[in-house]
């Protein structure tokens, strides 16, 4: 007997839910099984999982092979016909209970090999909510999930179902206990954050839910994931202007910088909102850095059309850059789109996008260099600032506690204190 072993690909989100899994299946008493995790947000992706789910069998031969996760519940049907797989569950079968009981013992024979509803019809989000996902000094929650929009590219809707919020009651409560368990600093996470509420009652938004916690709660670190800043609403402005608690570091789901491709994309932002937002936020707070994700090559897009998303990482003052080289994705509209970009074009500009925000990062870091910063200590010898950049220690600091530092310098990536 032997407990089981989790791989996770993918987001947060999913490493997430593979703390919750492993909660669950302890409790339920599973063992000698290995449980993949997948991801299905590129083709690239999928392909990951099966390899990975083949070394896996390999290296446990005789343990069963249970694959959950975005590219699970999508295509469930392939994955059941691989030899190496013993059992098949979808998003909303992985957390609950009753599942991983079904999944004890010797379950081949008596449970269902594949286990995967309708991600559509699921109404809720709430119920495996896990305290202390992440570093002893950063704990991570899920506030939302599931997404309501339908971006061309993008087949996460299908993974994950229809936005879902958890109760602001519940998330306070959970808040509160990762507190008293000592952490300085929740991360608030969601697959389309800012839609947070509205299915709620009363339609809360994302900045009531933030105003909330940092009113109800003495956290003293909040900060938030990737948000869509067409969707920032009044009160997170307030939040953003007002509250040094709330870190001062958006994660911005951008994706391009020319206006025609953000509709042929089906974004609902145009480039001057982008820019918009990023001006405002910064003068709201104006050390607030700003991480950004965009797509390179996605397809109809000429020279012209990537050179403005070039120009919006300096336009929009961006620092962290997440460049995704587009790949087409079955079952998604941009996969059946005529004019597909050449890999090769795909794979140059992407290097020039990831050039570019390599010169942000250096132009940030130069300007830390005799500042003092609040760190957050997630080693003896490593923290992050309120903007999430990392400071080296040549002393070992306490980890978890947020310590005051004054930056001395730059190694790589690094500031150095």
């Amino acid at each position: 007997m032997s407990a089981p072993k989790f791989t996770t690909l993918g987001c947060r989100l999913n490493a997430y839910e593979t703390e919750a899994m492993k909660d669950l299946a302890e409790a339920a008493g599973v063992d000698d099984a290995v449980v993949v995790n997948t991801c299905a947000v590129t083709q690239e992706a999928v392909r990951k999982a099966r390899q990975e789910i083949r070394r896996l069998r390999r290296e446990n031969p005789d343990a069963r092979v249970i694959v959950t996760g975005c590219a699970a519940q999508i295509d469930p049907d392939s994955f059941a016909a691989m030899e190496e797989v013993d059992a098949v569950i979808g998003n909303t079968e992985k957390m609950a209970p009753d599942t991983w009981k079904g999944l004890a013992g010797d379950f081949i024979g008596e449970t269902e090999k594949v286990q995967v509803n309708d991600i559509m019809s699921v109404t809720e989000t709430a119920g495996h909510l896990i305290d202390g996902f992440g570093t002893r000094s950063r704990a991570y929650i899920q506030v939302q999930n599931g997404c309501d929009h339908r971006c061309t590219f993008c087949i996460i809707p299908y993974g994950r179902g229809n936005s879902r919020s958890v109760p602001a009651g519940v998330v306070v409560d959970q808040i509160k206990r990762l507190v008293d368990q000592g952490y300085n600093e929740v991360v608030l996470t969601g697959v389309d954050l800012t839609s947070w509420g509205a299915d709620l009652p009363g339609e809360p938004r994302l900045g009531d839910l933030v105003m909330r916690i940092l009113r109800l709660t003495d956290v003293p670190r909040l900060r938030i994931s990737s948000i869509d800043s067409i969707e920032a609403d009044d009160n997170l402005m307030l939040a953003i202007a007002s509250e040094p608690r709330l870190m001062p570091h958006l994660h911005l789901s951008l994706q391009h910088g020319d206006d025609l491709i953000l509709k042929r994309m089906k974004r609902r932002h145009l480039r001057d909102d982008a820019i918009r937002f990023c001006e405002e936020a910064r003068r709201l707070r104006p050390e607030m850095t700003f991480g950004a994700d965009i797509i390179a090559g996605f397809p109809t897009e000429t020279e012209a059309h990537f050179e403005n998303s070039l120009r919006l990482v300096s336009d929009c003052d961006l620092t962290w850059l997440h460049v995704f080289p587009y790949s087409a994705r079955p079952g998604t509209p941009a996969a059946r789109i005529p004019q597909q970009i050449n890999g090769s074009v795909i794979k140059r500009r992407a290097a020039r996008l990831r050039a570019a925000g390599e010169a942000q990062v250096q132009t940030h870091l130069a300007a830390q260099t005799g500042r003092d910063h609040a760190v957050l200590m997630e080693a003896p010898d490593m923290g992050r600032t309120e903007q999430f950049t990392e400071v080296r220690f040549a002393a070992p600091q306490p980890v978890g506690q947020i310590v005051q530092a004054r930056i001395t310098g730059v190694d790589g990536q690094q500031l150095t204190a």
